[in-house]
């Protein structure tokens, strides 16, 4: 498997993981709860969580610290994990680039 597929998988997982947060702002769970049990578990579990959840009143928006936590700690692994693995998948990219000529 390769290096590039691991990262795009990572980043993927992620930004589903987001998206469930988003959905979760706006329900009892709130974002920080939904973003973890989507990271942990899968997307597709947090989202049926999330959706099992009571809808907020007034279209509210539930972030809480451990969202702010959970989103920083997401930023700093994703810068972490761009500045590590990006130039071995280049690498890999001007291999396969090469050995398609």
């Amino acid at each position: 498997m390769s290096l590039l597929v691991i990262i795009l998988g990572l980043l993927t997982g992620t930004l589903l993981a987001a998206i469930v947060g988003l959905i979760g702002s706006h329900r009892n769970i709130g974002f920080g709860w939904a973003f973890l049990l989507s990271v942990v578990f899968s997307p597709l579990i947090g989202l049926i969580v999330t959706l099992f959840s009571q809808k907020l009143p007034d279209r509210n928006r539930k972030w809480g610290c451990f969202g702010a936590l959970i989103g920083f700690i997401v930023l700093l692994l994703v810068l972490v994990l761009a500045s590590v693995l990006i130039p071995g998948c280049l690498d890999q990219l001007q291999s396969f680039y090469q050995s398609l000529k």
